[in-house]
């Protein structure tokens, strides 16, 4: 999820495209939160990594 928004951020820079840029944003905090609870051994979807 990460890496999904990491590419839609930057295409939404490059072919300025705001909902592309918007996503991006939301995708990549919505990762970067998931990856952090993964991380701290929290549970995330009854999963113990994220990854």
């Amino acid at each position: 999820m990460l890496l999904l928004g990491l590419i839609l951020l930057v295409l939404g820079l490059v072919l300025n495209i705001s909902i592309l840029y918007t996503l991006g944003v939301i995708l990549l905090l919505v990762g970067a939160v998931l990856f952090i609870l993964g991380a701290v051994g929290r549970p995330v979807g009854g999963r113990k990594h994220y990854w």
